[in-house]
């Protein structure tokens, strides 16, 4: 490339105008250089790119089509011997199978055993459909056959058919290939044994396997695979109605070729036309044992598709190759100024911002170092632009964190405030109520029994002459009534008692405690409150406490109250199935631990009434209640929630059947998260 001076440096005035600008007196300044440049550039790409691509085009195509015509016979080569030898171990297996039925000689007693080996060889060759044995006189002995009656010493004289005379005469006759039922090929074999006295074994073998094997060679999309006989007959070929026909393939090029040659083409033979009249490409192997030839023919057309499709190619490639190099030698010479214009657009990219912006220039002179400079500079700028970046976002990282974080202390702390309030209320209100409510069982318990005593004076002297039934009835109607006070009574009582338990969420401080030893406290205290509440009542209770459940950190106070509230819970609804149940029934309860490694799981059941479905899915929520109106809170499983999941970190589940049983299921972490409490999930 050629750069020009500025008009006003020394080196620029000394020099004449025409010389400094590198053209000749009278020319337009640069239209010379640049035209040549012009027509050198193109005409040079042009014959470069044009004479490498046809030379490589002409020299590919030969060498390929060579190649490709030579991989192809060669594959269908290996078809044709493939074929052939799968179809020459069929015969020679037969044959071995044959043998071992002539290695006796015929005698009196024999016959049975040539019977026995008989059926024997048609169960192991499926091929073989009728098996003959004649003697040493050409009179046949036995036949044993799938398709008809067997026969023995049917006396019938083959001492003059070729499968006997051939037979003894070379040891292996095989016969031509025929059709039953005109559609199953069919061939004779015949054996004689080593002893002249053994006779001949003559088998009927079924050729449908060989035809199965012709059948199934893949040649290409159009190409096919055949069986000639030695005297030029078709005896397999796809097309089963030329077999049928009996074509006769010697007037064949290839075949005849074959034959002359033991069953192998010669090179100059490779292409031929086929039964059709069609070009193909063909190779053959000859299959000893029979000597029928194996073919396997090609379309010339589909051989060399891809041949045709690879000149197609090399033409399109030529003629872009050609529009390319016009189109590159065109725009080469404008390409001159290419540094200068990279120059001046990196430079005005670095100016606008863009520090990552970086110019290249691959000259080897003044403008490829004057575009590293510039590049320096760049990658300086963005080192200090992204060190302050990583600053300002670490910073505003730091106010962010700050925020959040003075946030959620605010946010606990309205939290904390809020249930410190509501508690003190909540147990403020309990306390207030607790005391008359007090005063009022107290007084229920002490009118009850002056209305035992009042009842006993009455029996003794009635009052205003009223009788003993009236009395009664007077005494039951207030007893009744009264009755009813109490029960009122004792519902505020566990009213007041839920509210004052809830108030205390989370009192006390969490240590660790033997759950065993928890439970049982809870079970006996049950126990012991429903015997008081129900006198008569009574119920198993089963204990299944694994030794390996150990300490559990836990708040002792919490956990027992949800303990209690469950087996209370199992108490009522086995009594209430006792009501309604026969005398049979049994009110069972078992309370179980079982240690899960860095959890412990504690399951409670009962066989009572159960839970239905609808009610199971709202159990847990505030105030709702299994129970009828007067003998329950409703917050009793929803306060064993709360504690087992938000203030130990567990999971609180149940299992049901309605009528048979009810089974909570807790699980409690060995060890509390940070700060007493964890957020687990039902």
């Amino acid at each position: 490339m050629s750069l020009s001076l500025h008009p006003d440096t020394p080196q620029a005035r000394t020099l004449p105008n025409a010389a400094r600008d590198g053209v000749e007196p009278g020319a337009t300044p640069g239209q010379g250089i640049r035209s040549r440049l012009f027509a050198k550039y193109v005409a040079l790409f042009v014959a470069v790119v044009a004479i490498a691509l046809l030379a490589n085009g002409l020299f590919e195509v030969f060498f390929y089509y060579r190649e490709h015509k030579a991989a192809l016979i060669r594959v269908q080569h290996e078809q044709a011997e493939a074929a052939a030898a799968k179809i020459g171990q069929f015969v020679k297996e037969i044959e071995s199978q044959l043998g071992w039925t002539t290695q006796l000689p015929w005698s009196t007693g024999s016959i049975e055993q040539r019977r026995f080996d008989a059926l024997r060889l048609l169960r192991q060759v499926p091929a073989v459909t009728e098996l003959a044995q004649v003697d040493a006189t050409g009179k046949e002995r036995l036949r044993v056959s799938r398709l008809a009656m067997d026969a023995i010493d049917s006396g019938i004289d083959l001492s003059g058919d070729p499968k006997f005379t051939e037979a003894v005469a070379h040891k292996v006759f095989y016969g031509p290939v025929y059709f039953r039922r005109e559609s199953e090929p069919y061939m004779t074999l015949a054996q004689a044994g080593s002893r002249k006295d053994a006779g001949v074994s003559i088998a009927e073998v079924n050729l449908k396997l060989i035809w199965d094997v012709v059948s199934q060679i893949k040649v290409g999309e159009h190409g096919h695979a055949y069986v000639v006989g030695p005297e030029g007959r078709l005896i397999a070929h796809p097309d089963i109605s030329l077999v049928l026909r009996n074509t006769d393939m010697s007037r064949l090029a290839q075949v005849r070729a074959a034959q002359t040659g033991g069953g192998t083409m010669p090179d100059a033979l490779q292409e031929a036309t086929n039964i059709q009249g069609q070009k193909v490409l063909t190779a053959s192997a000859p299959i000893p044992p029979l000597g029928w030839t194996m073919f396997v023919e090609l379309p010339v057309e589909e051989a060399y598709a891809s041949l045709y499709a690879s000149l197609q190619r090399l033409a399109i490639v030529l003629l872009a190759a050609s529009i390319f190099a016009v189109l590159a030698g065109v725009f080469l010479a404008r390409r001159m100024v290419g540094p200068i214009q990279a120059l001046r657009s990196g430079a005005e990219r670095i100016g606008g911002g863009d520090f990552a912006q970086r110019i290249s220039i691959k000259t080897g002179d003044e403008l490829e170092g004057l575009a590293d400079q510039f590049n320096d500079m760049g990658a300086r700028l963005q080192e200090s632009y992204a060190d302050l970046e990583n600053k300002v976002e670490q910073r505003t990282a730091e106010l962010r964190q700050s925020l959040d974080d003075l946030r959620t202390a605010q946010d606990r702390l309205v939290q904390t405030e809020k249930l410190a309030s509501l508690g003190q209320l909540t147990a403020g209100i309990a306390h207030e109520i607790k005391n008359p409510l007090n005063f009022v069982n107290n007084f229920s318990a002490v009118s009850t029994e002056l209305i035992d005593e009042l009842n006993e004076a009455l029996q003794a002297a009635p009052l205003d002459g009223k009788t003993k039934e009236e009395v009664e009835e007077l005494t039951g109607m207030l007893r009744t009534n009264l009755e009813k006070v109490v029960q009122h009574g004792k519902r505020a009582d566990s009213i007041v008692r839920n509210m004052l338990l809830h108030s205390r969420e989370g009192s006390g401080e969490h240590r660790p405690a033997d759950i065993n030893a928890i439970v049982e406290e809870s079970l006996n205290l049950a126990y012991h409150g429903a015997r008081a509440e129900k006198p008569g009542f009574n119920v198993t209770i089963e204990r299944g406490f694994d030794p390996a459940a150990g300490m559990v950190d836990i708040y002792p106070q919490e956990i027992t109250r949800v303990f209690l509230n469950l087996i209370s819970n199992g108490f009522y609804a086995t009594a209430k199935r006792k009501e309604s149940a026969a005398d049979a029934f049994e009110p069972t309860l078992r309370a179980a631990t079982k240690t899960l490694g860095d959890r412990v799981e504690i399951r409670i059941r009962d066989n009572g009434t159960g839970i239905p479905s609808e009610v199971k899915e709202k159990m847990f929520n505030p105030f709702f209640t299994t129970k009828p109106a007067g003998e329950g809170t409703g917050l009793g499983l929803s306060m064993s929630h709360d504690i087992v999941v938000k203030q130990h970190g567990g999971t609180i589940d149940v299992n049901t059947a309605p009528g048979v049983f009810t089974e909570f299921i807790i699980t409690l972490p060995r060890m509390m998260a940070a700060g007493g409490t964890s957020g687990g999930k039902t």
